[in-house]
């Protein structure tokens, strides 16, 4: 059920609709983006997600580890992969305001069914209102952009960013005291996310409704709506995507992110219950909110970091991708491998600062080779080519109908699977090193016998 994602870092950039134009003047740019920041930050002060898979095993659910990784986590897969496009579209025809209160609707059901739903199926239904739950984020990450001046773009995302992850971090280091300290039970810590999910909620009403969006609003709407041709948008958004990836660097980096993505939201979404087979929480102490804190706040600073270091990501970036995705295969089969909470944890830590570090450079890199300012588009096929082979990857692995496997090979399987992603970028990097090494001698060559 976790839903970083694509993208964990830099979830803010998903959307940058840099056509959206000025801010309406009644109410500038300090109004909605407060009220958003306080949206983000309840919405993400969930202190029981860190302990959702000892939770749902626990007495309060009772149900099987089988049911659980096999039946249920799949759910949020498909219905995440199912949504996607479709709230793509409805983000923009509806203008964000309507999708972000459906996403706090979305949440509200989510944790009232977590504390009071029973069965299987009922929590497989819990599982597709979380998958509406991540396809919703779009508006959120999108709609400050359609309401602010676009010289405030940088201020607006870092502070609506800064709110989410700020929100991440309270709610799994509270969840984490609240058991460890106080011996508090899961079922009340699912109390507390319903009531921040719930204030977020209301807080997403007070947004200001934005008169513009990219594709079917164009311009300010007066006193009639505007009338929109939803064939014609569809084929803009091919032609666009046509133009997009026409360039070789743009397509070697957004394939990278569309395959370390599927491993990343597979890894993620079942480390929990990786850990409840190495360290029952039933018969002991566990820590797993406060890794996830741990992990967001040092991937932030990783993020922070590559900011700032400078290198010629157009030559070495594949080899780059190739050592890093090897790494982060190497630390996902030391979590699988030595059964040891603490390494474990460890290892969980270090897959994703490097992701996160990564997952940057690929954002830069994209937007950097964009032709035209499509960044909704690219990020959003990105997205959608992942869950896609995350979906093929979850019905044959994971899935009770296809192999269902166990939760120790599936991991011995995902690292593999960046392993073999590191492998591809080797020899795509080193061939194209060498394609740009001859280039170089043919042209000294070239200019040698002209002299």
């Amino acid at each position: 059920m976790e839903a970083q994602g694509v993208l964990d870092g830099l979830r803010s950039r998903v959307l940058l609709p840099r056509r959206a134009g000025r801010a309406p003047r009644a109410f500038g740019w300090a109004l909605p983006t407060a009220v958003l920041c306080g949206y983000g930050f309840f919405a993400s002060l969930r202190p029981s997600e860190p302990f959702l898979t000892p939770y749902l095993l626990g007495p309060d659910k009772n149900l099987t580890e089988t049911q659980v990784f096999n039946e249920i986590y799949p759910v949020w897969t498909y219905s995440y992969l199912v949504l996607l496009f479709p709230v793509f579209l409805a983000t923009d025809y509806l203008r964000y305001k309507p999708v972000i209160l459906l996403q706090g609707l979305s949440l509200i059901v989510t944790w009232f069914m977590l504390l009071y739903a029973e069965g299987l199926l009922a929590i497989q239904f819990l599982e597709f209102f979380y998958g509406l739950v991540t396809a919703t984020e779009i508006a959120y990450y999108s709609y400050i952009y359609s309401v602010v001046d676009l010289t405030l773009y940088q201020k607006v995302t870092s502070y609506c960013r800064s709110a989410t992850l700020v929100g991440f971090t309270v709610g799994s280091v509270s969840g984490q005291i609240l058991v460890s300290v106080f011996d508090w039970p899961l079922f009340n810590l699912n109390v507390i996310s319903l009531t921040a999910v719930s204030v977020a909620f209301a807080m997403a009403w007070f947004l200001p409704m934005p008169q513009k969006s990219l594709f079917f609003h164009h311009r300010q709407s007066s006193t009639q709506e505007e009338r929109v041709d939803i064939v014609k948008v569809i084929k803009e958004l091919w032609q666009d995507f046509l133009r997009c990836y026409s360039s070789r660097p743009l397509l070697c980096w957004s394939v990278w992110w569309a395959l370390s993505t599927c491993g990343y939201f597979q890894v993620i979404n079942y480390a929990q219950g990786l850990w409840e087979k190495v360290l029952p929480s039933q018969t002991s102490q566990i820590y797993n909110g406060g890794v996830e804190a741990v992990s967001t706040l040092l991937g932030a600073v990783a993020v922070f970091v590559v900011g700032h270091i400078k290198t010629s990501w157009a030559t070495w970036g594949e080899i780059a991708l190739a050592m890093f995705s090897l790494c982060i295969a190497a630390a996902v089969y030391i979590m699988d491998s030595v059964h040891n909470i603490w390494v474990c944890y460890a290892s969980y830590i270090v897959f994703r600062i490097v992701y996160m570090l990564l997952i940057t450079i690929a954002t830069f890199q994209i937007a950097t080779n964009l032709s035209v300012e499509r960044y909704a588009l690219v990020f959003g096929v990105n997205t959608f080519i992942a869950l896609a082979l995350q979906t093929l990857l979850t019905l044959i692995v994971v899935d009770a109908k296809g192999l269902g496997l166990d939760i120790f090979t599936q991991f011995m399987i995902y690292a593999g699977y960046f392993a073999a992603i590191a492998v591809v970028f080797l020899i795509s990097g080193t061939c194209s090193i060498i394609r740009k090494s001859w280039k170089k001698e043919r042209r000294n060559e070239a200019t040698t016998d002209g002299a």
